[in-house]
């Protein structure tokens, strides 16, 4: 079955695409590819033997128990010895994404693929991805300890690569012809960098200015209020923040740079979110407080995750580590369990920038000229002349858009604020939660966590549960952040920082229960000004309703809810659908397709037809209804579903109802009708090819390798329900990343499951062997063993000593 993947991928990689969908070139020499002494057919297996292996820089022997699942538990006797073999272990599973994952970041793609890559590389140059990792090793470099383990982790990365040659490189070196380069500790701050984009929100500023000027301040808040009334907060609503006190600051008179732009870079995956929550002793059946954590992010091979336990004497930690940082970035110890969802705040502004001349060696700011700073770009391109990119920097940061990157006109230019240029200290984060003990630590360590914004769930065996949003937030005037704002007027800068303790949380609230779904974080009486970013408006309120109406909370019911497919959207605005539809005019056929909607229970299950046709019902209708912001000329976002939904059931007479390109008149019913025959000819058409349009098939979820042509190392069809907006949130490629349920008993017990394999050989079993499982909502079970004791499940041990 190996040799035939290979086999398969040989007939049909006529390219190469990066996981962006962008075409970046062709495979490598085949001969090269295909040497039997050095080529892929080396890469047939990637199992761990009984070894005794030299890992330069211990102090003392470390060693590694592999379970079942080829997951490394790792007992160092300190903690510098435990992120050396750190490195060097994720390193032996998974070097080639990690490397990949730091030069996407770093954009250094045309380095590999060459001319194609180029557009994305300036891209990533200049919104200052770089500038963010070079600001936070500034910041880490103040942090001897901190510095001490990056520099193990990365001599462990290190001794690995040194004892590779062509034979064992990873099978992707090999297909496009290059070899791993040193790690760096600059490497680890690019990859968290590349999580702090991937996560960042509030990004629609030139969207929101195109719409304002388009149709006025009047409609445009009816559009986008900033805030929802059926929003059901991450913090509860009865939260009283009366205590504080606050200063914001006053709103300028001049508060816009009204101008537009047609096109923008394109943006981080709009689904990237999560669920978390936690239920404290009271609600526990237990008497234990259990925690759960869901990352919604996309579904690759090499999966993003990477399952270990770390132990020394004084802390042992389990979960789920980025291949590339050091320590768990989710998981457990044996006091406490940790978790995190995007909070999607608005940390990332832009600001009009006016140059003196087309030198760029000045820009306007509060009437006078200041110098601007030149960074010159050098991107290496393969088979190609290096490009030189002139991105110039002003104190807001850098000069992303001018006329030579998206049209704009000359003298102008667009510079973004960003909390990711800052240079947090994120990495100090992780390490304080693998060793935290109790509530106090757990909050300690937060203080350092700048970006991205993230709602840190926890739970502690001393019977404490909490929440914290955390970012460093500007404290912003009403208003601030939503559109471009002048970059030539001080009144518009960020004025200050809300501070640490004024973030939003909550510790052991009446309720019982804590939890996040990317829902807007406080409601309207929370002091500091937050508006609406496209929040969850769905998924949490069903995550809440669940926990409200139970008394006390298994496992089991932990599982059943991180696998739960109720469509509360369409709970709300089908039966106004359904009531509204003239049906005289539907063929048979339509008719048929009518009645399985009809008779439909608002689940995304597999099996059922229901699904199909109201996803894609509505995704036809949600553009016929939005047809005005269909303007090629402009970048623009259409409202959000929740106001979507209000508008089709609660205006259904509303001008946008209106269809712009047709002389009648329509209302809300005439676009059902419309769009329920445009959806049951889509729906026809795949039957044709495909069968019954059954809900699992018809989303056809697949897990794709990061180089998305590569067929035969991914893997398709899987039979999972659920979507966007859904608790399981698994859309087509996108969805439940790491799925953690974790039990503050004595020991903790944990069980989780990722959509991958710890293995990111294709030639190994354990490349691709949790994701049946994870598609059919089961978990592997955890086994969480002190320090030193063996495993009930090993299969083998490493041996890691200081070579002599």
């Amino acid at each position: 079955m190996k040799f035939f993947k290979l086999l398969v991928l040989i007939a049909l990689n006529a390219g190469i695409f990066y996981g962006l969908n962008t075409k970046f070139g062709s495979i490598p020499p085949l001969g090269k590819f295909l040497a039997p002494s050095q080529g892929v057919w080396q890469n047939e297996s990637s199992e761990t033997a009984e070894a005794t292996l030299w890992l330069p820089g211990l102090s003392a022997p470390v060693t590694v128990q592999y379970d079942e699942n080829l997951i490394p538990h790792v007992f160092a006797e300190n903690k510098n010895d435990l992120y050396r073999a750190q490195g060097y272990i994720t390193a032996q599973h998974r070097l080639w994404q990690m490397e990949f994952q730091t030069m996407a970041s770093a954009g250094r793609l045309s380095e590999i693929f060459g001319e194609a890559a180029l557009n994305y590389d300036r891209g990533q140059r200049r919104k200052g991805m770089v500038f963010g990792a070079e600001k936070a090793l500034e910041t880490m470099a103040e942090d001897t300890e901190i510095m001490e383990y990056l520099q193990a982790y990365s001599e462990g990365i290190n001794a690995y690569i040194s004892e590779l040659n062509q034979a064992d490189l990873p099978v992707e070196y090999k297909m496009l012809d290059y070899a791993p380069e040193p790690w760096t500790i600059k490497k680890t701050a690019l990859l968290l960098m590349y999580m702090t984009d991937m996560l960042a929100g509030g990004d629609s500023d030139f969207e929101y200015t195109n719409a304002l000027s388009l149709f006025g301040k009047e409609r445009f808040n009816f559009l986008f209020p900033d805030y929802f009334d059926k929003i059901d907060p991450v913090i509860p609503k009865e939260r009283d923040w009366s205590e504080w006190q606050v200063s914001i600051p006053d709103t300028p008179a001049d508060s816009l740079a009204l101008d537009q732009l047609a096109e923008t870079m394109e943006k981080p995956h709009p689904d990237n979110g999560s669920n978390n929550w936690a239920v404290g002793p009271e609600k526990s059946y237990s008497g234990n407080p259990i925690l759960a954590n869901d990352p919604h992010l996309g579904l690759n091979l090499p999966s993003i995750w990477y399952v270990m336990q770390l132990a020394t004497p004084e802390q042992n930690t389990f979960g789920a580590t980025l291949p590339g940082a050091l320590g768990i970035v989710i998981g457990f110890n044996d006091n406490i369990a940790w978790g995190v969802t995007n909070a999607t705040r608005d940390v990332k502004d832009w600001y009009k920038i006016t140059f003196k001349d087309d030198s760029k060696q000045e820009y306007l700011y509060d009437n006078t000229w200041k110098p601007t700073t030149l960074k010159v770009e050098e991107i290496r391109v393969r088979d190609g002349e290096t490009y030189l990119d002139s991105v110039y920097y002003t104190h807001h940061g850098p000069v992303t858009y001018d006329e030579t990157f998206i049209s704009k006109r000359g003298g102008e230019g667009y510079a973004m604020k960003w909390t990711g240029h800052l240079g947090g200290n994120n990495q100090r984060t992780l390490l304080e939660l693998n060793a935290a003990k109790d509530y106090e630590e757990y909050k300690a360590a937060l203080t350092h966590f700048l970006a991205p914004a993230q709602n840190f769930v926890f739970a502690s065996d001393q019977g404490d549960i909490a929440l914290w949003i955390q970012g460093k937030f500007p404290n912003k005037w009403e208003g601030q952040g939503k559109f471009v704002m002048d970059g030539s007027n001080p009144e518009h800068e960020w004025q200050g920082f809300i501070p640490q303790e004024h973030n939003a949380h909550i510790k052991n609230p009446e309720r019982g229960f804590v939890s996040s779904a990317n829902q807007h974080p406080v409601d309207e009486n929370y002091p500091y000004y937050v508006f609406n970013d496209g929040y969850d408006t769905y998924r949490s309120r069903v995550i809440n309703e669940f926990f409200r109406n139970k008394e006390k909370v298994s496992i089991e019911d932990f599982q059943a809810l991180h696998n739960n497919n109720y469509n509360l959207m369409a709970a709300e605005l089908l039966p106004v659908m359904l009531d509204s539809m003239d049906t005289s005019t539907l063929t048979p056929e339509e008719m048929a397709i009518f009645e399985n909607v009809k008779n439909w229970d608002f689940y995304n299950d597999i099996d059922d037809a229901g699904p199909s046709v109201f996803e894609t019902w509505f995704d036809t209708l949600k553009p016929m209804l939005w047809d005005e912001f269909s303007n090629k000329d402009l970048a623009l976002d259409r409202p959000f579903n929740f106001q979507t939904v209000r508008m089709l059931t609660e205006h259904p007479d509303d001008p946008f109802i209106d269809i712009e390109a047709t002389p009648e008149k329509e209302d809300a019913n005439d676009l059902f009708l419309a769009s329920f025959k445009k959806a049951a000819a889509q729906i026809q058409e795949w039957s044709k090819e495909h069968g019954e349009y059954h809900w699992g098939p018809y989303k056809a979820t697949y897990v794709g390798h990061l180089l998305q042509d590569l067929p035969a190392f991914s893997r398709f069809n899987l039979p999972i329900g659920g979507n966007s907006g859904i608790v399981n949130a698994t859309s087509e490629d996108h969805g439940p990343s790491w799925r953690m349920i974790v039990e503050l008993s004595d020991p903790p017990k944990a069980m989780g499951i990722y959509p991958g394999g710890q293995s990111g050989n294709p030639g190994s079993k354990h490349y691709d062997d949790f994701i049946d499982r994870w598609a059919a909502g089961e978990y592997l079970e955890l086994e969480f063993v002190p320090y030193g004791e063996e495993l009930t499940s090993k299969v083998s041990t490493q041996v890691l000593k200081n070579e002599e």
